[in-house]
């Protein structure tokens, strides 16, 4: 059993650069995988999967990488604005 709370703990300079809660999940099978293939069989795109549970919020779902160069956007969007 791991601990309760966040898997990844962040210094509080880091959280102000990547402001969010991170819980991290290594499992054999994910069904959304298989919608991420099916959305990356679309187009040249960047794939984004959106999920929806009843009576729950949407969820978006895109590659880490993909991701990280988002945060990385952003913060430099942000910097470039002071």
């Amino acid at each position: 059993m791991g601990a309760g709370g966040e898997d990844v703990l962040l210094s509080p300079a880091a959280r102000k650069l990547f402001p969010y809660t991170i819980e991290c999940k290594n499992l054999a099978k994910i069904a959304v995988y298989n919608y991420y293939v099916q959305a990356t069989g679309h187009n040249d795109y960047e794939p984004l999967v959106v999920i929806k549970q009843n009576r729950s919020k949407p969820l978006a779902v895109v590659d880490f990488d993909h991701f990280m160069e988002l945060v990385q956007y952003v913060s430099e969007s942000k910097a470039g604005r002071r």
